[in-house]
């Protein structure tokens, strides 16, 4: 059994088919193929079941899975305290609050651990970011969600390990305030008491089923506006000032624009997300980990 084999075994976990894991790990699906029968044969167990829709654990991986996460976080704090290296922590947020809310993290973690190295993964992708927590490819991911469980505002979550094992934990660490947005000669602008019926029939501007904000009008808005792709927030933005729609926004994305006249709120009562750091349970011994969770919420 080597590292590099447990190293592919929770790509393929966390990603479900070999192709996806293979492309994530920079192999060829043949070797993740290989890698994963060698370690099958080792153990002398079948760690996966082949269906159609991707690979699902047995038993024997399920067993496999924890103590392949203890072993590959024992081996990299070995290396770093035989190289005498600086602890490595890496850090998964989303695109849309990196430039935002990051650097304010990382400027307290500094002062509290200057030993420490920091790599950051800007992604558009939540899934993508939520596979490699699970995968140990990253120790932490910053995103948006409802309050209460992880996954609440309706994305998929990565397969659990067995029931009883330490999973995804999460800390809300501040409010992110939506607004529904229009241009100024919008005609709901001003309308007092706003009701949702009212939006009957409107173009809500939209990036993809997959985005924060999309899920939130989903939620929040239901399903009798027309949905217009556009795209991420900055064009979404700039649609809406051009009176081709309305959007349902982060404040923060949205209130120059407010200041200045160039976008109008509309008066209907929204839920804010929260921003949520999520991270494995099982690897808070990891170096810096708590550190950073004590900075984020500071």
């Amino acid at each position: 059994m080597e590292l590099r084999q447990l190293h592919t075994f929770e790509a393929v976990v966390a990603h479900r088919t070999v192709t996806d894991a293979a492309v994530a790990l920079g192999l060829a699906p043949s070797s993740v193929s290989e890698q994963i029968r060698s370690l099958e044969r080792s153990l002398g167990v079948v760690l996966f079941i082949r269906a159609p829709r991707g690979m699902r654990l047995t038993a024997a991986g399920e067993r496999l899975l924890g103590w392949s996460r203890r072993l590959l976080d024992q081996a990299q704090q070995a290396r770093a305290e035989v190289a005498a290296a600086r602890p490595l922590l890496r850090i998964g947020a989303l695109e849309t609050m990196a430039a935002s809310h990051v650097p304010a993290i990382l400027a307290r973690l500094a002062e509290r651990r200057p030993d420490l190295r920091v790599e950051i993964r800007s992604d558009a992708s939540r899934d993508q970011l939520l596979g490699a927590v699970a995968a140990g490819e990253l120790e932490a991911a910053l995103l948006l969600d409802l309050g209460g469980g992880v996954g609440d505002l309706g994305f998929a979550l990565p397969p659990a390990p067995p029931s009883g094992a330490a999973w995804l934990a999460h800390l809300d660490l501040e409010a992110v305030p939506l607004v529904l947005v229009a241009a100024p000669s919008h005609p709901l602008n001003g309308v007092p008491g706003l009701l949702k019926g009212r939006l009957r029939g409107e173009k809500l501007l939209v990036n993809t089923p997959a985005c924060s904000f999309w899920m939130a009008g989903e939620r929040i808005l239901g399903p009798d506006l027309e949905r217009v792709r556009t795209g991420g927030v900055a064009l979404t933005r700039a649609c809406v000032e051009q009176g081709l729609g309305i959007a349902l926004l982060p404040e923060f994305a949205v209130r120059a624009e407010l200041a200045s006249g160039s976008l109008v709120r509309l008066q209907l009562p929204v839920s804010d997300l929260q921003l949520r750091l999520v991270w494995r349970a099982d690897r808070e011994t990891v170096p810096g980990l708590r550190e950073m969770l004590y900075a984020a919420s500071a």
